[in-house]
């Protein structure tokens, strides 16, 4: 079985304090319907993208808590604004503290395979094609970039990465029909195709 249908379990970790300033109950307030939506959209929204922002940076997973904070600061209320702004800084502060020094192509596909399973998947795209510049062969890597790129909906690129895999390593097509990570392919019948070639039209 290809070492990317591997799981690997992320270590457990102490969560993050949340800032307090005193106003944590504070509700954000709506925009008034027919007036303009400010460019980090209304009350609501903001509130709703700190709250999400305070639930991943508490699960550790600070890139993509950071631009949910990001998106925060452009709302209306200027409380949760300075707020988001202090908790963006704190994720920026994980992040570059957390960042390891990698230098082999299996460092970056090994760190990649816990960005997927925190779900930073922007982050673990740029580090599998990293190991894929200094082997564009690497079936495991190729198969590692599809599952994470169907898990963020760019399917098209997932199949091209996918049937890559497959070509170089055809036990890759059992490993995908059993991959969770390609759910979203499921239906598709160019995908369908690519895993079940035997099946008739």
């Amino acid at each position: 079985m290809p070492k990317s249908a591997e799981k690997r379990n992320v270590p457990e970790v102490s969560p993050v304090p949340e800032a307090s300033n005193g106003q944590a109950g504070r509700a954000a307030p709506v925009a008034r319907r027919g007036s303009p939506v400010p460019p980090g959209g209304s009350g609501a929204s903001q509130m709703g993208n700190f709250e999400e922002g305070m639930r991943l940076l508490h699960a550790r997973k600070f890139q993509p808590a950071r631009e949910l904070f990001l998106q925060a600061m452009q709302g209306p209320d200027r409380t949760v604004a300075h707020r988001a702004g202090l908790h963006a800084r704190i994720c920026e502060q994980r992040l570059e503290s957390a960042a390891p020094v990698l230098s082999t192509p299996e460092e970056h596909y090994n760190y990649a395979i816990t960005l997927i399973n925190s779900r930073d998947l922007a982050t673990a795209q740029r580090h599998l094609r990293a190991a894929l510049e200094a082997d564009s062969t690497a079936d495991h890597v190729l198969y590692a970039l599809a599952a994470c790129q169907s898990l963020g909906g760019d399917l098209h690129a997932a199949y091209e990465n996918l049937r890559r895999a497959i070509d170089l390593q055809p036990r890759n097509r059992l490993s995908a029909r059993q991959d969770p990570d390609f759910a979203a392919m499921a239906e598709h019948p160019a995908f369908v195709r690519l895993l079940y070639p035997e099946k008739k039209n």
